[in-house]
């Protein structure tokens, strides 16, 4: 019998302990579940990530392929390599930025730190992204305006003791089961709640003690409303505001009016009374896409982290939690050299640029000016600034919004695809090169509250794959080939770039493979290697009533906060609405929203279905454009339509569901053709696009839909 190999899940940002185990014979993993000895969740799995684990659905890359005429043939390695290579430095010959490149939140923190020191310090590029932007970037934003550096104070250890949880924009039910295990158990405590805000009556929704249903768009509105409420209701926490913050007396002077901001958000004042006594006891305000992925996501963002600097919610047991969806976005914000440099260094500052520059052994003047213009910038400049492009574990084809664009864009480019399943993306590439995957790496993660542990190989991979610090090392090899000394190992990768967080906001410094041997799993700031990080930003100095006998005496504490900005103070932002980009009409009166479904997996590329997305209307949709419906397959009580924007249309099964409100249009994220309908318009400051919101009509299935479904069904 083989041994289970302790490992950490990278379905989603959770950071889950697994133990892994093989069969006797052959490849792949036999058995997959929870590790009882990790920290983070000890035993507790969700079936997705030990079922995306074992068997993931999706088509696997075993062979590299090149395109000849056309079509995609398999070749060798050494052809492979060498015709991206020769594919990419032609490209470069015009200069560093006719290179683009795209990493993903599904890479270990090594692979990610390799594929940023690539990027920025082989090829000297702007166009670089590590995926994060589409997801977290405003989130991002929004805690450097407040904090002056990036990261949710709150750990996993907070959930329970925080008495009302309110998850605004995000739906851990289906994203994060297990984390929404420990928020549902601590809301079922006594004097405790659980609170969503939400257009839709989502899972998490389902089962909380009150649901506010605003109108889609609608969060920073109802967020100074609530705001507004609070200051109202003389529920300002006074003493932290005047000892913690700046910037509070300019907000309060522009708030609105509590009743009108209320009912331009779609909801009641007795909503916004419940959120404002909500936060009167110690909350923490979850929030995740439906905040994020919107032209107004910094904005909100900030205004959700206002309500809590307001409300004196800044303390353990409270605060405010962005929520991560990809497995490793934490850690690629950390290590890869995106929007900063390792350790949450300015992208801009002189002298940190200098320090990597030196570290890296490249010119300084190689490092672009700025961080790039994120995802939809990068696909807008291909053919113009962009030549090439290498794609690392992600799959913009289906993942970015307007993707009919993204497709003809790409077209366009010589595409080098790194990835373990066949993708869209795979489908334009020149080249591909297979990458191993779960259960095959080596590395670590880092999950969203900020913890570090090992990412094992439990089986080794097919003759035809290779892990993607492989690649990486093998492409620079060919094209910067001074930049890394030695064959890169992982856990040489992994000592490089901590190194380079020393002494920063993110130290992981004092974490080595050696360590996470020992304790599993480290959460930073570590700066030594007996430190792990807490709760952020807060410090108590309580004295012990059991120390001198008085159990029933108040505990006297002295709090004091540091935050790493000029002032060593927290900052209320200033940020305004900005219009919907794409507001309804007579000719597309329903707002399309989009959001992930328990089962699926981000691009569907680990869930194939062949059938058409189910797009979920509310009943009264659904009776007022029954004429667009229509029963296609026999045998099949579906009904079906074409959801059309005004840039594709996509043919849909439609369910009705009375969890969706009027007017909405529900499709899920992970069908690889949802994509076609969304708009490439982005937050200004985070450049994160607005996929939650477009405007779309409902139509009568074409002839061709009727075919397609019921070859599905056949």
């Amino acid at each position: 019998m083989t041994e289970f190999v302790p490992t950490t899940c990278m379905r989603c940002a959770v950071g889950c302990g697994h133990v892994q185990r093989t069969p006797e014979r052959g490849y792949g993993l036999e058995t997959v579940r929870g590790d009882p000895s990790h920290p983070v969740n000890q035993g507790l799995a969700c079936q997705r990530g030990v079922s995306e684990t074992a068997e993931p659905a999706g088509e696997w890359l075993t062979r590299p392929l090149v395109c000849e005429d056309g079509e995609l043939v398999p070749t060798t390695w050494e052809s492979a390599l060498q015709r991206a290579a020769e594919g990419l430095g032609t490209a470069l010959e015009a200069g560093n930025d006719s290179v683009a490149v795209l990493g993903s939140g599904q890479q270990t923190n090594e692979a990610a730190y390799a594929l940023g020191k690539l990027a920025r310090g082989g090829f000297g590029t702007r166009y670089y992204d590590a995926n994060t932007t589409l997801c977290m970037a405003s989130a991002v934003t929004a805690y450097y305006d407040a904090f002056g550096s990036d990261a949710p104070p709150p750990t996993y250890d907070d959930i329970p003791e925080a008495e009302t949880h309110v998850v605004w924009g995000a739906n851990p039910a289906a994203a994060h089961p297990v984390m929404f295990r420990w928020i549902r158990q601590s809301a079922d405590e006594d004097d405790s709640e659980l609170v969503v805000v939400d257009p839709v009556h989502s899972e998490t929704a389902e089962v909380a003690d009150h649901h506010v249903p605003l109108e889609p768009g609608g969060d920073l509105t109802l967020a100074r409303a609530v705001l507004a409420r609070v200051v109202e209701t003389d529920r300002v926490d006074e003493a932290f505001v005047d000892g913690a913050t700046t910037g509070f007396e300019e907000l309060r002077a522009e708030l609105p009016d509590a009743a009108a901001a209320a009912e331009m958000a779609g909801v009641s004042m007795a909503d916004v009374d419940r959120l404002a006594a909500a936060l009167e006891d110690p909350s923490v305000l979850y929030w995740g896409m439906g905040i994020n992925q919107s032209v107004n996501g910094t904005a909100a963002a900030g205004a959700l982290i206002d309500l809590c600097l307001a409300t004196g919610n800044l303390r353990p047991g409270s605060g405010p939690f962005s929520l991560t969806g990809q497995a490793n976005s934490m850690g690629t914000r950390v290590c890869s050299s995106k929007g900063s440099w390792p350790g949450h260094r300015p992208f801009g500052d002189p002298d940190h640029r200098r320090e990597i520059a030196e570290a890296w052994d490249v010119p300084v003047s190689r490092f672009p000016d700025d961080p790039g213009p994120g995802p939809v910038g990068i696909v807008d400049a291909i053919g113009d600034d962009v030549d090439a492009v290498y794609a690392v574990a992600t799959n913009p084809v289906a993942g970015m919004p307007d993707a009919t664009h993204v497709r003809d864009k790409l077209e366009d480019s010589f595409l080098v695809v790194q990835d373990a399943f066949r993708s869209e993306t795979v489908e334009y590439a020149d080249v591909v090169l297979p990458a191993a995957t779960w259960g095959e790496s080596e590395g670590t993660t880092t999950n969203m509250e900020r913890t570090v542990s090992r990412v094992r190989a439990a089986t080794k991979t097919p003759s035809g794959v290779r892990t993607d610090l492989e690649l990486i090392d093998q492409l620079a090899d060919r094209l910067r080939p001074e930049l890394f000394d030695d064959r890169l190992e992982p856990e040489a990768a992994f000592d490089e770039f901590v190194a380079l967080t020393a002494g920063t906001p993110a130290d992981l410094s004092g974490i080595s493979y050696d360590r996470l041997e020992a304790e599993t799993a480290v959460r930073w700031p570590a700066p030594e290697p007996d430190v792990s990080g807490g709760y952020r930003y807060y410090e108590a100095d309580g004295n012990d009533p059991a120390d001198d006998g008085d159990e029933s005496a108040p505990e006297p504490v002295d709090e004091s906060w540091s935050f790493h900005t000029p002032s060593g103070r927290a900052r209320f932002s200033s940020g305004e609405a900005r219009p919907l980009p794409e507001p309804t009409d007579e000719s597309y009166p329903f707002t399309l929203t989009t959001a992930r479904r328990p089962d699926a997996y981000n691009t569907g590329v680990r869930t194939r279905e062949d059938e058409p997305p189910t797009a979920r209307v509310s009943p009264a949709t659904a009776a007022a454009f029954a004429d667009e419906l229509e029963t296609m397959a026999d045998g099949d009580e579906g009904q079906y339509a074409r959801v059309v924007s005004r840039r594709a249309s996509v043919a849909a099964r439609v369910e009705v569901d009375e969890a969706i409100p009027d007017g909405v249009v529900w499709l899920p994220i992970h069908h690889p053709d949802v994509n076609d309908l969304t708009l490439p318009d982005a937050d200004p400051r985070s450049n994160e696009p607005n996929f939650k919101q477009c405007a779309v009509r409902l139509e009568p299935p074409r002839d061709r839909d009727v075919r397609a479904v019921a070859e599905a069904g056949a």
